[in-house]
C-alpha cells in the first residue's frame, strides 16, 4: 500500500473511493464540495439528507455513485465539533475511513480531511499513522487465514501536497508500533527471551545500532541477583538486551528507555490462580515490546539524541529451581530484597535494569512495565500511570503522550508509603500492602536509581491490550507506549 500526498483537487480526483470529513452540525456543502456534488449529480447532498447525517465524531455513511463517473463510492465521516479537532481525531478518523474503504473493496482511496491547527505536517503524519495502524491485521498464526477484502493499493491525502516527509515519518512510527503489537500478541512459545534478543539483533543489523546482549554468566558477574532470581526457574536462558542509537555528531542529550520483559509470567510459586488471566500473561513483556518498537522507529527517524534501549528479559516459571517466597535476593547495587511474593517479579527484573541504565550517564530515563493490577483498578484499561518525582520530566512525558495520542495520568509518589515495603531481615520487601499497590511498586523501583538526574516509571498494564476494536486499535495488542516514547525523544 502506498500513501501519497495529494495535490489534486476534490473535483479532479479519480478513483474507487473518496472520503470527506465533515464537522458536526455544519454538513451543508460549501466550496469544492458544492462543485463535486454537482459533478456527481447531487449524490452527496442526497446522501446527507437521506441518512440525516449530523457529522458526529466517528459516524460514517457511504454510497455508490451510479452512472459513468470518475468516482465509484463516496464516504462521509463525522469529525465532531470543529473546536474539538485534534491530531488524535484525525488519527482515529483515518483508521475508520481506511477500514470502511477496504470493506467496500476500494483499491484506490482519496481522503480529504481538514488541516489541524494550520499544521499540514502534523495532519499528514497523524492520518498516515491512523491508516497504517487501522489496517494492520495479524494473521501469522492462522494456517488458512480468513478470506480478506482486496487490499487498498494507493491512498491519496488530498490537500496535503508536499508532505512526503510527514507521511514517511508517520509510516516509520507506525512500523515501531506494529512491531510492538506483534511481540505482545505472539504466544509465549513463539516469543521467548531468545526471540526478543534475536529481534533486537535484527533491529541493530537493519538500522546500524550498537547491540550488547549479556548472557547469564555476564549478568552473574555484574551481581544481577534480582533479575537472575526471577530467571532461575526457567529452562530458557535469560537475555539482558542493550541497544544503543547514536546520532552523527554530538548528541543534544542522552536518554535511556527500559522495558519490563517477562515473556511469560506464571506467578512463580505464588502461582496465578483460576480466573487470574494466566493465559494472557504473554503480554507481560509489553514494556520491552514498546522499547524495541521505539528503537525501530527512532533508528529510522534519526534524531540528534543518543538513546539506550534496555530490557532484562526472562520467563517467570515454576520448577525445582524456582525462587521461594521468603528468599532474599541481592540486586546489582547491593540492596537486598525479601521476596514475599514471587508474582511481583517484574520489579525485580527492572531493579537490575535500572541500576545498569543508571551507570550510563544519561540525562533522563523512563521505564515501562505491565507492572500492577492496582494501576488498572485506579485508571482503567485506557490510561497508563505516570510516576516520577521530577516535575520537568513529567511535563515532557505528558506532552509527548498528548502528541502521540496515548493517555497517561500522573500519580502520586507518597514516600511514606515505602514503610509498607520495609523488611525485618532485608533492605526491603518486593511488595507492600494491597492499598496503593501501584505507588509502592514505583517507590520500590526508585530505590535503584541514584545518579540519573530524572527518572519516570510508566505502568502500562491497562492500555497494552484492547478487548475490542477501537479506532486504529484492533482487538488485541495495541503497541502502547511507542508513540509517547518517540515523541519524547524527538522533543
Amino acid at each position: 500500500m502506498e500513501i501519497r500526498p495529494g495535490s489534486t483537487s476534490l473535483f479532479d480526483w479519480t478513483g474507487d473511493g473518496l472520503a470527506v470529513g465533515l464537522f458536526e452540525e455544519t454538513t451543508e456543502l460549501t466550496g469544492d464540495l458544492v462543485a463535486l456534488d454537482g459533478k456527481l449529480g447531487g449524490a452527496i447532498a442526497e446522501l446527507i439528507a437521506e441518512e440525516e447525517f449530523k457529522g458526529k465524531v466517528g459516524s460514517l455513511i457511504s454510497t455508490r455513485i451510479s452512472g459513468n463517473t470518475s468516482i465509484r463510492k463516496v464516504i462521509l465521516v463525522g469529525l465532531g465539533k470543529g473546536e474539538g479537532l485534534t491530531a488524535e481525531t484525525l488519527r482515529k478518523t483515518a483508521a475508520t475511513v481506511a477500514k470502511s474503504a477496504r470493506k467496500q473493496k476500494c483499491k484506490t482511496l482519496g481522503i480529504y480531511l481538514p488541516i489541524y491547527n494550520g499544521d499540514a505536517a502534523t495532519t499528514a503524519q497523524a492520518i498516515t499513522e491512523g491508516i497504517e495502524l487501522g489496517l494492520y491485521q495479524d494473521t501469522r498464526f492462522k494456517s488458512e487465514p480468513e478470506e480478506k477484502s482486496p487490499q487498498i493499493e494507493t491512498i491519496d491525502l488530498l490537500g496535503l501536497g508536499g508532505q512526503e516527509a510527514a507521511i514517511t515519518r508517520g509510516t516509520q512510527i507506525a512500523s515501531g508500533v506494529i512491531l510492538a503489537r506483534q511481540l505482545v500478541a505472539a504466544p509465549a512459545n513463539e516469543v521467548t527471551p531468545i526471540t526478543m534478543a534475536d529481534t533486537a539483533s535484527a533491529i541493530a543489523k537493519d538500522y546500524g545500532l550498537e547491540l550488547t546482549i549479556l548472557e547469564q554468566a555476564e549478568c552473574e558477574q555484574l551481581g544481577m541477583g534480582a533479575f537472575l532470581g526471577v530467571a532461575q526457574a526457567s529452562d530458557l536462558p535469560p537475555k539482558f538486551i542493550h541497544l544503543t542509537y547514536k546520532p552523527q555528531g554530538t548528541p543534544r542529550k542522552k536518554l535511556a528507555i527500559i522495558g519490563k520483559g517477562l515473556t511469560f509470567d506464571s506467578g512463580g510459586l505464588n502461582i496465578k490462580g483460576a480466573g487470574s488471566g494466566i493465559e494472557t500473561m504473554k503480554i507481560d513483556m509489553g514494556g520491552a515490546a514498546a522499547t524495541l518498537g521505539a528503537a525501530k522507529a527512532i533508528a529510522q527517524l534519526k534524531p540528534d539524541v543518543e538513546v539506550h534501549f534496555i530490557s532484562a528479559v526472562t520467563e517467570n516459571m515454576i520448577s525445582g529451581h524456582a525462587m521461594h517466597p521468603g528468599d532474599i535476593l541481592k540486586a546489582s547495587n547491593g540492596k537486598t530484597i525479601e521476596v514475599n511474593n514471587t508474582d511481583a517479579e517484574g520489579r525485580l527484573t527492572l531493579a537490575d535494569a535500572l541500576v545498569y541504565a543508571d551507570k550510563l550517564g544519561v540525562d533522563a530515563m523512563v521505564d515501562l512495565a505491565t507492572l500492577t493490577g492496582a494501576c488498572v483498578i485506579a485508571l482503567g484499561d485506557d490510561i497508563a500511570g505516570l510516576f516520577t518525582p521530577h516535575d520537568g520530566l513529567a511535563k515532557e512525558l505528558e506532552q509527548a503522550a498528548d502528541k502521540g495520542g496515548e493517555k497517561i495520568w500522573r500519580m502520586p509518589m507518597e514516600d511514606k508509603y515505602f514503610d509498607g515495603l520495609k523488611s525485618g531481615i532485608a533492605d526491603m520487601k518486593n511488595t507492600g500492602p494491597r492499598a496503593g499497590g501501584s505507588i509502592t511498586a514505583s517507590l520500590f523501583l526508585k530505590q535503584f536509581v541514584k545518579d540519573t538526574p530524572a527518572w519516570a516509571h510508566l505502568d502500562i498494564a491497562g492500555p497494552v491490550w484492547a478487548d475490542k476494536d477501537n479506532g486504529y486499535n484492533n482487538a488485541g495488542a495495541t503497541g502502547f507506549g511507542v508513540r509517547t516514547l518517540v515523541s519524547w525523544v524527538l522533543g
